[in-house]
């Protein structure tokens, strides 16, 4: 599989990422052997990198994804994982985590938002042990949306200097925004931006700003959530579809079905001109798509080695379905 160098760094990532919030309970349980399946299934099809973060079932991502890669060679994957949201025991929990995040796990840890250096510091040193590396290649800054003074006077800090010692390869934030990850990349040195949801065939905000700027400073960018939550998951687009995490608007499921009607037409699939489009600009070094099982992470894979036709961006364009300046993979 194709791969690309993050920044200036010496950090590669596969064109396809795996992301493990799904593996992590994400919605509803997974069993051990279903989320090992999956992890396979993605290595099996050449994916080499995966993400993951604290927040994801509140640790259980790590660990599933650390066991795995227990059994493959350290220097044949990548590894990304975030700070800014510590776990910390919560031995009166009771339930699960279904209702404060999502995710269906034992409620017996707190997130507490937490940005600071030594907050950072101990974040990565729990992930570690989850993960059971002794280093991960990239830290990202994970949803700052609300602490832009402590993440960009601690946190960033922290992380820069744990890159110069060598202790971490690439640095970063991850954000289901554009705004605050531009203005990362104009007044910070990281090397990366994850930006889930704000560039993908169904909308592009990231294009105006960010995609530039990140060219023109030579940070890379790895874009997650490119189905939308669900939308343009599918060849047919279906009333329930959902988009953001909730429902879709109407007007969005005209404009999927719209984009499905073109692709079908021209020997293509809504899902498979989706996982490819962000790819065709040149910032864009590698897209993350979830799995809970196996056969999913198969599919994406083989939707991303078979080629949309020009014809797709074009009519797509002609229609007013895709931004005239959006850069279309060759």
């Amino acid at each position: 599989m194709k791969t690309a160098r993050l920044g200036r760094t010496t950090v590669d990532v596969t064109a396809l990422g795996f992301g493990s919030a799904s593996i992590a309970n994400l919605y509803f349980e997974v069993s051990p052997g279903d989320a090992r399946e999956a992890l396979e299934a993605a290595w099996a099809h050449g994916v080499r990198y995966f993400d993951t973060a604290p927040h994801y079932g509140l640790g259980l991502s790590e660990r599933r994804l650390g066991a795995f890669l227990a059994g493959k060679p350290r220097d044949q994957f990548t590894v990304s994982t975030k700070v800014g949201r510590r776990l910390v025991p919560n031995p009166e929990g009771t339930g699960t985590d279904l209702a404060e995040a999502s995710f269906a796990v034992p409620a017996t840890s707190n997130r507490v938002w937490d940005f600071s250096r030594d907050g950072v510091r101990r974040s990565l040193e729990s992930s570690l042990e989850r993960l059971g590396l002794s280093r991960v290649d990239v830290v990202l800054l994970h949803d700052p949306d609300d602490h832009w003074e402590q993440a960009v006077r601690e946190g960033y800090p922290a992380l820069a200097e744990l890159r110069a010692q060598g202790v971490i390869g690439a640095i970063g934030v991850g954000m289901n925004q554009w705004q605050m990850p531009a203005r990362f990349v104009r007044e910070t040195d990281v090397d990366v931006v994850m930006v889930a949801g704000r560039y993908t065939l169904l909308e592009q905000p990231a294009l105006d700003e960010l995609l530039p700027l990140c060219s023109e400073r030579h940070v890379s960018v790895v874009v997650a959530a490119v189905f939308n939550s669900g939308i343009l998951a599918e060849p047919t687009v279906q009333d329930n579809a959902r988009y953001n995490y909730g429902n879709a608007p109407a007007e969005l499921l005209n404009r999927a079905r719209r984009m499905a009607d073109v692709c079908q037409r021209h020997g293509a699939t809504l899902p498979q001109a989706a996982i490819q489009f962000p790819l065709g600009h040149p910032a864009v070094a590698s897209v993350v798509v979830g799995a809970h099982y196996a056969p999913q992470i198969v599919a994406d894979a083989e939707m991303l080695r078979a080629p949309v036709p020009a014809a797709v961006w074009n009519e797509l364009k002609e229609r007013g379905l895709l931004r005239q300046d959006a850069p279309v993979p060759q």
